[in-house]
């Protein structure tokens, strides 16, 4: 019996892959599925969509967005962990991706669980506050912070989040103490800094460069090494007062483990074509972010590395989730 069953197995591992070119070629033959593990609103959303429009051209079928939202984006991508391995379900992973693993108990591994596809790019935060704040710039932050401790809120995309890791390093490099407001995504963490409720956000600038420009945000600073083109005259948070720091996202595609190569294959250089069309590039530059070229097993390492260092922030900032 055991013979037989051994053959069978073989049989089948010998058909799938004779048969993993075909469906390739085939490949996609129905919309896509792509995985947002954030509401509406955020940066996760606003670089997904952006690219979701992409790639429906380069794919020649329809990629469509789902919104799954929770526990700090654990919820969406689990269930991108348990989908099919067809290349029908894909999923945006950013910096999140790599701080769940210090923060929850995963029912997925962040490697192993998922297929590398591709980065798609990187980006700065900002600190912005609400335009009738007292606050106009980091030192008048700093000096408020330090008068009253513990006094001023950040909201942030919930705990984990870029938004929450970027205001807990500037806690760290500028030693001072703000509160904690977590929300279940960045969208309504935007809108009730912009209604005045919670007083500053520590937010990707792709997601909140509208809200500068139109008035309904002030920015007082940038995270970025160097001063950001599309906010020339916004200092970076580190020469305005916080020397050292520097706070980067970056987001990135990944499909279910076990994905067949020729499918991968396929799905990555139809992502290095969107991110090479001029449109793409120019809402972008609009937005602050720069796409990064990477190939998928460089992409796989990038994010092992990520792990190991926002683990790492994770620990030392003693960042519970809740």
């Amino acid at each position: 019996m055991s013979t037989i069953v051994s053959r069978l197995l073989k049989a089948a591992v010998l058909l799938l892959a004779f048969s993993a070119p075909v469906f390739a070629q085939d490949y996609p033959n129905r919309p896509v599925r792509l995985i947002i593990p954030f509401p509406p609103g955020g940066s996760n959303d606003v670089v997904g969509r952006m690219v979701a429009k992409q790639l429906s051209e380069k794919l020649g079928q329809q990629v469509f967005v789902d919104n799954r939202g929770g526990a700090g984006g654990t919820i969406g991508t689990e269930a991108v962990a348990k989908a099919d391995p067809d290349g029908y379900t894909l999923a945006i992973v950013s910096i999140a991706h790599a701080v769940n693993p210090a923060l929850y108990t995963l029912h997925y591994d962040p490697i192993k669980s998922f297929t590398p596809i591709s980065i798609l790019a990187t980006g700065p935060n900002v600190l912005v506050v609400n335009p009738t704040s007292p606050i106009k710039s980091v030192k008048d932050l700093l000096r408020m912070a330090k008068e009253k401790p513990g006094e001023l809120d950040y909201a942030s995309a919930g705990v984990g989040s870029f938004q929450h890791l970027g205001a807990e390093l500037f806690k760290l490099e500028a030693k001072v103490n703000l509160t904690h407001v977590p929300y279940k995504g960045g969208g309504p963490a935007m809108q009730d800094v912009i209604a005045g409720h919670v007083k500053i956000m520590f937010s990707s600038l792709v997601q909140t460069t509208p809200f500068i420009k139109s008035g309904a945000l002030i920015a007082l600073g940038t995270g970025g090494a160097k001063r950001n083109p599309v906010l020339p005259d916004v200092p970076t948070i580190a020469e305005a007062g916080v020397p050292g720091y520097v706070g980067d996202n970056w987001w990135g595609i990944v499909a279910p483990a076990g994905l067949p190569q020729p499918i991968a294959d396929k799905v990555y250089k139809a992502v290095q074509e969107a991110l090479k069309a001029p449109e793409l590039q120019a809402q972008f530059d609009r937005e602050g972010a720069a796409t990064v070229e990477m190939t998928s097993a460089e992409f796989g390492k990038y994010i092992e590395a990520e792990i190991v260092k926002w683990g790492r922030v994770v620990k030392e900032g003693h960042i519970t989730a809740q």
